[in-house]
């Protein structure tokens, strides 16, 4: 007979049964059982152990001192096994290596992200082509994931998450792959003393005024040229296919990962650990873009002498030295992962003695099924032989999923918020840009470090909040609930969040010969091509480029800081009362030679001419500074990081609750095909059509388009108060519906057991009750 909790009354008179009887058919049974058993929420009173689980770790730790160790509880493989490495076969072992392979896998992410760019320029591939490249991994998982956890779920797990990390070792390899078949390029070894460059700094300072000429209004010489198309097609082949295969990887480490650990572990402590594997993975891409930083400062060619440096704008990083870093530490941290066995000791010895225990339950109830037996049977169902993996028993497996209700509204809730939400994990740092005039490194900085820091301490908070408290399954469900609708809250309030001045101060003034033929300030210009690099006019207005202002002349000043001046589109400057300019842009005293202003291009030049320009003489234009015009928007930048970071820890504490649901709805046996199912959900139906969905909703409001020689462009300005409202009201629509599929979720999951706790206080409702029953028939009789 199972031992009951010594808080549990006994009851072993007639008199007393009316008032002890259990209501098994009323939902507020647990209830009253605790109330009248004197026990806490969870089976516990004052924070103590129960005689429950005392008496297990006592049976658990006996067993393990006498069972011989069986093949499936060997850590290690081949000839690497021994005591040596099987005391490290346990729960906190496992964790903490998962955590950490999981850290350097999701360094992979952020180290593409940041190397991306230098790609790009050394194999000439169209930004549309990578985002091409990009979506391959989740093409993958909608195709092989629901598959690969169904077959894999039923064998040794930690030797099938090996085999998913040889292939992400596989896609680093051919993610560097392309250097290794075409190397540095002809462009960067035309650049090293090997090749015969010879180190001149007036050849960068070239190059670079080149560049800056293109940004001017040339009205002689045509203007900047168009930019060419894409090169060779075949790095782009071995890029996709890199990324395909790693698409394989992910949904095995994934899926298999933490079905492994929730089976090996005891269900109370799964959101403690589970959290801790998050809060381990969610470093890996600072410590990426920290790589990428690193080897972009290497010459793409490390054994060449390059006559450049970093500042030159033909210098090219050694891009694919981070990948075989990175595979490398996949490499060996996923051969320690692959010999853990395929069950912990630990978990089970505690599954045999459970089962034992269950036989015992099993004496008891076969004596008398009654009004208790609609209980018993949802919980205490009868161990089934698990079927062998076949192709039938997976149709089975998938009819049966599809038609668990609890399962398919959690899937479909996370579809519509990860919809919803994908946008904002592409594009807030350009949308900081955007609305809040902040510096690209600002915006990564807010995103990379400050969001991240919120949504750590998010998942660790509420897997260590789930763990103590226990929660039932509807709670964590009602939470889930109030997470989507504060994050609808969020998103809609992000729409109300803009910055008035930016949204006035740009012109966008491109003259289309094919439209009209009429002259503008600029229609001379041939500003076609130019790149975007906003200007600040004497106006106090952003004109798109130097080009599109109309401005001829640039002086480079000894601080850095570009001056632009003879502006055709740009009024010159009023006097104010004082008689002084309203605008303090360059004037003569800014151009004294000194023999610090050696780099200054056209200095005596533009001295001279600047000091007839300080007369102000009708008909010269007005002059301009290089960035867009200063624009007060810090207050609101911060409201939206305030908001911001809110959103980040109120959704970084429903991934634990929302995980539980997902794999105690289902049975045991169905775990890893239920996270591969629902992987296989969210890469269809929103990884790979969010992205294109919200890049066609955010093209419809661009501004100015960049041209290449045979086609359009990326977009370079957006309209920044219709991108506020479209983007946020677009994207709370789709978190509105996953808020209400969870809705569905909390009404399903009313008789939902979470945890061990829960299924041992059912356990004692049931032996108690079965002393009630024998107590009164000793009465009659």
């Amino acid at each position: 007979m199972v031992k009951t909790n010594n808080h549990v009354g006994r009851v072993g008179a007639a008199s007393n049964h009316n008032q002890t009887v259990i209501d098994f058919e009323k939902d507020g049974a647990d209830e009253k059982l605790l109330k009248n058993g004197n026990l806490s929420s969870n089976g516990l009173k004052n924070g103590e152990k129960s005689e429950y689980d005392r008496t297990m770790t006592e049976d658990i730790n006996k067993l393990l001192r006498e069972m011989p160790l069986t093949e499936d509880m060997t850590c290690g493989f081949w000839i690497f096994k021994g005591k040596f490495l099987q005391r490290f076969a346990n729960q906190t072992s496992y964790v903490i290596l998962y955590g950490l392979v999981g850290c350097v896998f999701s360094m992979t992410y952020s180290y593409f992200n940041g190397t991306i760019t230098t790609i790009e320029k050394r194999f000439k591939i169209p930004s549309r082509n990578t985002g091409i490249i990009s979506v391959g991994n989740d093409i993958s998982q909608m195709l092989v994931s629901a598959v690969l956890s169904y077959y894999a779920g039923k064998g040794h797990r930690p030797r099938w998450i090996g085999f998913g990390l040889s292939t992400i070792v596989m896609f680093c390899l051919l993610m560097a792959v392309p250097h290794f078949l075409y190397g540095p390029g002809e462009d960067a070894l035309a650049l090293t003393a090997e090749f015969g460059a010879i180190a001149d700094e007036n050849a960068t300072i070239e190059v670079i005024e080149a560049q800056r000429s293109k940004t001017l209004c040339r009205s002689s010489d045509g203007g900047a040229e168009c930019v060419q198309g894409e090169g060779n097609v075949a790095p782009q082949l071995v890029l996709f296919l890199a990324q395909f295969i790693s698409g394989i990887g992910g949904s095995l480490y994934y899926t298999l990962g933490v079905a492994y650990m929730d089976d090996n572990t005891k269900k109370s402590k799964t959101p403690a650990l589970l959290s801790l594997s998050y809060f381990l993975r969610m470093l890996g891409p600072a410590i990426g873009l920290a790589l990428a930083s690193f080897c972009l400062r290497v010459y793409v060619a490390p054994n060449l002498h390059p006559v450049i440096k970093m500042k030159d704008p033909r210098w090219l990083g050694a891009w694919w030295m981070g990948w075989l870093i990175i595979g490398s530490m996949i490499l060996v941290s996923g051969i320690f992962l692959t010999m853990f066995p395929k069950q912990l000791p630990r978990a089970k010895a505690r599954r045999m003695i459970e089962e034992e225990r269950r036989k015992q339950r099993e004496t008891i109830k076969n004596k008398s099924q009654n009004n208790k037996e609609k209980l018993t049977n949802c919980l205490e169902e009868e161990k089934p032989t698990e079927a062998k993996a076949s192709f039938k028993d997976m149709l089975v497996t998938f009819k049966r999923l599809t038609t668990n209700k609890i399962l398919m509204y959690n899937n479909f809730s996370s579809v519509f918020y990860l919809f919803g939400y994908t946008p904002y994990w592409i594009f807030t740092p350009k949308y900081i840009e955007i609305q809040y005039r902040q510096s690209a490194s600002i915006s990564n900085l807010v995103t990379g470090t400050v969001a991240l820091a919120f949504s750590a301490t998010g998942v660790l908070l509420s897997g260590f909040v789930i763990s103590r408290y226990r929660p039932r399954a509807r709670y964590m469900a009602a939470w889930n609930v109030i997470v989507g609708f504060l994050t609808v809250a969020g998103c809609i309030s992000y729409a109300f969040i803009g910055c008035p001045g930016n949204e006035q101060s740009v012109i966008v003034n491109i003259h289309d010969s094919s439209l009209s033929n009429a002259t503008t300030c600029n229609s001379d210009c041939h500003c076609d091509y130019v790149r975007y690099s906003p200007v600040c006019g004497e106006n106090k207005m952003t004109y798109i480029s130097p080009c599109h202002a109309g401005c001829k002349k640039e002086h480079i000043a000894s601080t850095g800081q570009k001056y632009f001046y003879d502006c055709s589109c740009i009024p010159h400057a009023s006097i104010n009362k004082e008689g002084k300019s309203t605008y303090e842009g360059l004037t003569s005293m800014d151009l004294t030679i000194t023999e610090n202003d050696e780099q200054d291009i056209q200095t005596t030049t533009l001295a001279s001419h600047l000091q007839s320009l300080d007369a102000d003489i009708p008909g010269i234009g007005g002059r301009a500074i290089s960035g867009a015009c200063p624009v007060n928007c810090f207050s609101q930048f911060v409201t939206f990081l305030v908001v911001m970071c809110f959103l980040k820890f109120i959704g970084a504490t429903g991934r634990a609750s929302n995980f539980l649901v997902s794999v105690r709805c289902v049975p045991e046996k169905d775990k890893t095909a239920a996270m591969g199912f629902g992987m296989m959900m969210m890469s269809m139906l929103a990884f790979i059509p969010s992205p294109i969905f919200f890049g066609w909703v955010l093209d419809r409001l661009c501004l100015v388009w960049g041209k290449t020689c045979t086609n359009k462009g990326n977009c370079w300005l957006y309209d920044p108060e219709s991108l506020r409202y479209t983007l946020n009201i677009t994207a709370s629509m789709f978190v509105v519906l996953g808020a209400l599929f969870d809705c569905g979720v909390w009404y399903y999951v009313k008789d939902l057991k979470i945890f061990d706790e829960e299924v041992k206080e059912i356990e004692m409702k049931i032996v108690q009750h079965e002393e009630d029953i024998n107590a009164e028939k000793k009465t009659e009789i």
